[in-house]
């Protein structure tokens, strides 16, 4: 006959149960998170959803003399999901600190404890130390119990410390949701050494790792209103960036007198120049990045137009087999117009730019180079504004870079690198 306390025990766990897949599904589907805290958490609420799974079913085969095989694989099970728990607030501490998890020597300790538990796991099923079954399939504690959890409390304490260390590496928010998750998980732990309070365990670390999600989460969601918030700016100031009255102007005085000397060209520079608008005007109103190859047709439509006023001045190359990726609208062609506009207005001889883009393995680049001038870094002027607003964006929309460099031989080198996840 069913008590009264198993059917509560039974119903935390279908709760704890239910909690852990909409902990899971939050993760996957919430925009606001970052890809590498999606995938963190949604290993950390897969764990815990294993966990309290095993320990269902602990509860329901538990004294059942004809499950004892199975209770055994379950009671081990248990022990190892439970285990992993424990490194795992040390993995997201040091990547919110910008620490390598590889190398770092306190993630080492930690790894190698897991590894003692694992080992002292192993030698409990072939002896009595740690526990043990009787008759009827009931288990008992050993007498060296308390020494199995050992490694684990040793974990926790080295999480805490690598947190206590690092304080001013992180957020307030981040350091309390660690605090909130570690300290409790550890007195759980500590207090699961001398007494068998399984449930009560598992429900305070689900609660732990809930809380630290929800505080986390919050920040994220805050951190991408921000982020929105700057990219709508962004955009207002790569509409007013792109308003250039004098070389709309120029373009359209320049078709105007080509209808009477040469009327095929006047038609094709009518053409790239419509291409180029609305290449601009898709940009402006774009809130996501676009593939590579959009941006490279904008660009080209724009040369086509400068070079049909200069084309004894103005000579580009392309070398660019590498287009498989994404940017953030009005990327290159901003650069290259940079690169016209400086060397143009500062210069009357020749100017050479090339485009090149490569695969690297962590993503991809885009490089452009002149034989201009050069570029002053502390110009406060059109171009770096025009720069900086692409730096900015190429940040928020995909974890891009871009570097200027001088030229080897004179002029300037642009470098945008964008992370392989953005493809």
């Amino acid at each position: 006959m069913i008590s009264w306390s198993d059917i509560g025990s039974y119903s935390a766990a279908g709760a704890f149960l239910l909690l852990m897949i909409v902990g899971i599904v939050f993760s996957a589907l919430m925009p606001a998170l970052d890809r590498w805290s999606r995938r963190y958490f949604i290993t950390l609420f897969s764990l815990l959803l294993l966990y309290v799974v095993v320990a269902f079913a602990d509860m329901i085969i538990y004294t059942n003399p004809e499950m004892a095989a199975a209770e055994r694989v379950v009671i081990v099970l248990e022990y190892l999901f439970f285990s992993a728990l424990t490194p795992m607030p040390m993995v997201f501490l040091l990547h919110c600190c910008g620490e390598s998890i590889r190398k770092n020597p306190l993630f080492g300790a930690v790894a190698a404890l897991w590894v003692v538990f694992c080992l002292m796991l192993i030698i409990g099923q072939f002896t009595d130390v740690f526990y043990y079954a009787e008759p009827g399939n009931l288990y008992f504690r050993g007498k060296w119990y308390p020494l199995l959890l050992v490694p684990l409390v040793a974990t926790m304490i080295l999480n805490i410390t690598g947190l206590v260390r690092r304080y001013k590496k992180l957020s307030k928010r981040y350091y309390i949701a660690l605090l909130v998750y570690m300290l409790p998980m550890t007195i759980a732990i500590i207090i699961y050494m001398f007494a068998s309070a399984d449930m009560l365990v598992v429900f305070g670390i689900s609660l732990c790792a809930l809380t630290m999600f929800g505080i986390i989460f919050s920040e994220n969601v805050e951190q991408y209103m921000r982020q929105q918030r700057e990219l709508a700016n962004q955009r207002a100031s790569v509409m007013v960036l792109q308003m250039r009255p004098h070389f709309i102007y120029n373009t359209m005085m320049g078709i105007y007198y080509l209808c009477d000397q040469d009327p095929g060209k006047a038609k094709q520079v009518t053409l790239d120049f419509t291409t180029y608008l609305r290449k601009n005007f898709t940009a402006i109103v774009s809130e996501d990045t676009i593939p590579f190859h959009n941006e490279l047709e904008h660009t080209r439509a724009y040369l086509a137009v400068e070079q049909a006023q200069f084309e004894d001045v103005l000579f580009v190359s392309f070398d660019t087999p590498h287009t498989m990726f994404r940017v953030p609208p009005l990327t290159l062609q901003p650069i290259v117009e940079n690169a016209v506009k400086h060397g143009m207005s500062s210069s009357s001889d020749p100017i050479h730019i090339s485009v090149v883009t490569r695969q690297t393995e962590s993503g991809s680049e885009i490089i452009v180079e002149d034989d201009g001038p050069g570029f002053d870094p502390v110009d406060d002027n059109e171009p770096h504004i025009a720069l900086n607003n692409i730096r900015q964006r190429l940040s928020l929309m995909c974890g891009g870079t871009l570097t200027i460099d001088p030229r080897e031989g004179g002029g300037t080198s642009v470098k945008v690198t964008i992370p392989s996840q953005s493809r």
